[in-house]
Order: structure tokens, then sequence, then C-alpha cells
């Protein structure tokens, strides 16, 4: 989730005490994260109906929209727990449904979180793609409501120490959806590295660990996104962290307008905001893979509320000129912070992106299967 590549992380930072109690607490007597202990029990339908679209404009195998790009974003559950109900209120703000649901899973194995492909996911995956974040972490509360959590580790992922508990039985149920999904591996990764996740190389070696493990198990209806925060500070260790062109199908990016917001002084707009990364990434890790911008947003502009709203309605004409961004997915979660709003929940912010994702170059036709 976003928030790992702006001054004064979100997730907040706790003791090693407080690290020790809650995993003597998952491992030990099980609160809300204790797995059940065979997690291939209720395997979602298999997803996959229709044809599959036809023609000019028709998405690759690898889920690519010649004619466009997909109109997506995450959406928070709503207080009632639904995930389902929080998609269908915020399409209904916006005017139209969504292309993409992007959805964010820890390895703890429960239902609530550890899980992929919940009921929700499997129902609004009907007709709408959906996008699956895998952390390598066990959450501390629910939906990750604080943002702390526990690693398990890159080296301990490479070495198959998780495949039989975690990794195995969500590959299953990956499989057995049958309709294919975008899913990323401990997006931000470029991110984690400081959180004790790993080194690059581990990271390489986990990836390819999970995506040759998916294989052996024939799972074939995975579209592999890498997705880095994008921060250019952070250039050689994306450069180290890229599993190499096999292992991946798209490349994502989560960048941000934070104006205000963890001090950021300037006001990007949303070319200024996506470009250079978008250039840099072309440039040092693959010209041709279509791109992801899989977290985007901007905060408001107090004194200048139209801005919010500018920012959103230009992305239609920006977006041709970043010809290989291929899905555009709006984080529509604040962050913790003074100006951190970046919802398009009400006001300029929900009009400007409202007219933007009314533009045919969003309007592209979704498969089935």
């Amino acid at each position: 989730m976003t928030g790992r590549h702006s001054s004064g992380s979100r997730r907040g930072t706790y003791t090693a005490l407080v690290l020790a109690v809650v995993g003597a607490l998952l491992i030990g007597i099980g609160i809300w994260a204790a797995a059940e202990p065979d997690d291939t029990k209720g395997l979602p339908r298999n997803a996959a109906s229709g044809d599959v679209p036809e023609g000019p404009c028709a998405p690759t195998a690898l889920l690519e929209p010649p004619c466009g790009a997909w109109w997506g974003a995450y959406v928070p559950y709503a207080a009632n727990g639904s995930l389902k109900d929080a998609v269908l209120t915020f399409e209904r703000k916006i005017g139209r449904k969504l292309d993409l649901v992007y959805n964010y899973h820890d390895m703890s194995g429960t239902e609530l979180d550890g899980r992929l492909l919940t009921p929700d996911e499997q129902e609004l995956g009907r007709d709408r793609l959906l996008m699956l974040a895998w952390e390598s972490t066990v959450w501390t509360e629910p939906h990750h409501a604080n943002w702390t959590e526990r690693q398990l580790g890159w080296k301990n992922i490479a070495s198959g120490a998780y495949d039989e508990e975690i990794i195995d039985p969500q590959a299953r149920r990956i499989k057995a959806y049958g309709k294919r999904v975008f899913f990323s591996f401990d997006q931000e990764t470029d991110f984690r590295i400081k959180e004790g996740a790993g080194t690059p190389a581990e990271f390489v070696a986990a990836w390819r660990h999970i995506h040759d493990r998916f294989e052996e198990l024939g799972v074939d209806n995975v579209v592999w996104v890498w997705t880095v925060s994008g921060y250019l500070g952070h250039a050689e260790q994306m450069k180290r962290l890229y599993p190499g062109d096999r292992y991946v199908d798209w490349i994502g990016m989560d960048q941000y307008n934070y104006y205000l917001c963890h001090k950021s002084p300037n006001w990007l707009d949303f070319d200024r905001s996506q470009r250079p990364s978008y250039d840099w990434l072309r440039a040092n890790v693959s010209d041709d893979k279509p791109l992801m911008l899989a977290e985007f947003a901007t905060a408001p502009d107090p004194r200048q509320p139209q801005r919010q709203r500018d920012w959103y309605a230009k992305i239609p004409e920006v977006a041709p000129t970043l010809p290989r961004v291929k899905a555009m997915v709006h984080w529509n979660r604040p962050v913790p912070g003074e100006g951190c709003d970046l919802t398009v929940n009400d006001g300029p912010g929900l009009e400007g992106y409202r007219l933007a994702g009314q533009a045919d170059y969003f309007k592209q036709p979704v498969p089935p299967r």
C-alpha cells in the first residue's frame, strides 16, 4: 500500500517489544489472524465465462488494451466490512463501472485478509478485472488499519519454507478461479528493504520462487505486475529489484502529487507527477512492457480547491502521451497527516475524476475470462 515513499510514512514506527508481543499472539493463542489449517477448502468457482472480445481493440492475452487504458481504483472496505458495497457506492459517485478493482492481502492465510479471491472479490470480478496485491507480511489489525505488520522475509519465502502453508493454497485458489487476474507480490518493493523484508537479491529470488511455484501448480491465469514506487531516489535499488523479463508481464508504479501532505512543497500536475518515473522505467527497466499506474492521486490545495478538479480532468489529455500506460488505478484512501486526504469522494476532486472517467480512452472492452 502507498505511503512508503513519502517522508513520515503512514505506517509509523513501533518498538521491537510491540512486534514481539504481536508475533507471539499471532503464532500462539491466535487472535483474529489465526489461519485455518486447510485453506484449500471452499475454492472459488471458475469465473471464466463468455467469449473473449475480438477486433482491433480487444485486449491481449496479458490483458493489455490496445486502444486505451483500464480505469481502476483501490477502494477501502465499507464500514459494514463489505468490499462489494464499497466499490458499488464508489461507482455510483463516479458515474461508471470500474474496469479494474485493486485489493490488498497479507500472508496470514485468514479468511479476512489472507485468503486471495474473497467472496466479494469473486462477485466484483464477474464483470471487472481484479488486481491482487499480496504482501509478505502478517498484518496486526484487520485490513491493515494502523499499518503495523510482521515481516515473513524474502529469504524465507525463496527457501520454500512457506510453500505448503501459504503459497500453494493461494495458488490453487487462483487456479480454481480460472479468470485472468493481475497479481503483484510485495508492491512498492523498493520501500520494503528498510522495513526488514530483505535485500534486492532476496526479493528477486522470492519473486522467482513464487512465479515458478505457480507454474509448477499449473496456475496459468496470472498476469504478473512488478510494482515499485517509482521514486527516483531509489533508482539503483529498483534496477536491482527487477526479477527479469521472463518473470514480469507488466510494470507498476505508485506516484502522487503530495502537495503539502508530508511537507511536500511543490504542486505537481498530473503530467509532472507521472512522466519522470514513466520515462525512467522505460529507459532503465523495460521499454516494451505495459505500465500500470498502480496507485495515483493528488492531495488537495486548500487555497485553490479547483486545482484538484483540474488535476484529474487533465488526465484524458495526458494519457495518450504516456502510450505504454495501459491501466490507471486511483488510490481512494486518506493517509495519515494534515492535508493528506487523497480521496475523490466529494467536492472538486470527485468532479474532476468523474469527468476524466468518461473519456473514450478509458472505455475499453473488459474480457469475461
